[in-house]
């Protein structure tokens, strides 16, 4: 039986199972889940997924959900996924699982709250919540500049000092690359100082090319919608704060 996949590309946790996937040959079946419409919360998902969230897989009669699980998961059951991907080795593969560890103890309170508070609040309508941001914002530097000098390493061009990607490069990517949604000063600002960080993310790219860029697009084309309602919201506000134009009977 297919793979199904029960996703939403604008989630970042989404985007890295579909990527492992398309890059790895490994048939599957994508099923939306429209988490703007609420749709995991839905009775009929709840039997796919009881914690009601997503990413989830239903593998013949197996179900799981977590993007790391999944991801070990795949890499174990599918024949023929690359070792570097999720090493045999002891020592590189327990290597693999604290970076993937740490960024899920660390980053949900960075790119995901700084993103949301920076960029989505306004968009759905929520008052800018400055103290957020700021809170965020200092989280989300703070976790670049541990990338930037611990994990991140001379020798090689990805995580731990590889010289090919792993599936903690690939999750901690989709991460980071939601900063894509800012405006191009808010990114120049953000990642900018961060040359290593930026190096790896076009390494990351390049070897994962083409598929990580077309499942990554999902955030370009968001970008591109949000600012649109923006643009609207400011030219409603422009027009209704405008005094009405007296004209001359003559």
């Amino acid at each position: 039986m297919t793979l199904k996949l029960y996703v939403d590309r604008m989630s970042q946790a989404c985007r890295e199972v579909i990527i492992f996937c398309k890059l790895n040959g490994i048939d599957f079946e994508e099923v939306h889940i429209d988490l703007s419409k609420n749709q995991q919360l839905s009775p009929e998902y709840r039997e796919i997924n009881p914690i009601q969230q997503i990413p989830a897989i239903v593998d013949g009669s197996f179900k799981l959900s977590e993007s790391h699980a999944i991801l070990r998961y795949l890499t174990c059951a599918y024949p023929g996924i690359a070792d570097h991907w999720y090493p045999a080795d002891l020592y590189k593969r327990a290597k693999v699982e604290s970076m993937l560890d740490w960024h899920r103890t660390t980053f949900p309170r960075g790119p995901g709250s700084y993103f949301f508070y920076a960029v989505f609040a306004s968009a759905v309508g929520r008052p800018l919540n400055a103290k957020a941001v700021a809170r965020t914002e200092k989280e989300l530097i703070a976790a670049l500049a541990k990338i930037e000098s611990v994990w991140l390493q001379k020798k090689g061009r990805f995580l731990l000092g590889s010289n090919q990607p792993s599936i903690a490069d690939l999750s901690l990517a989709c991460e980071v690359m939601q900063l894509e949604g800012l405006d191009e000063k808010e990114h120049e600002r953000i990642l900018g100082p961060f040359k290593r960080v930026l190096k790896w993310l076009d390494d990351t790219k390049n070897a994962m090319a083409p598929h990580f860029e077309e499942v990554q697009s999902t955030v370009s084309k968001a970008k591109e919608k949000l600012q649109k309602q923006r643009n609207a919201a400011g030219s409603n506000t422009t027009q209704s704060g405008r005094k009405p134009v007296l004209r001359s009977k003559i």
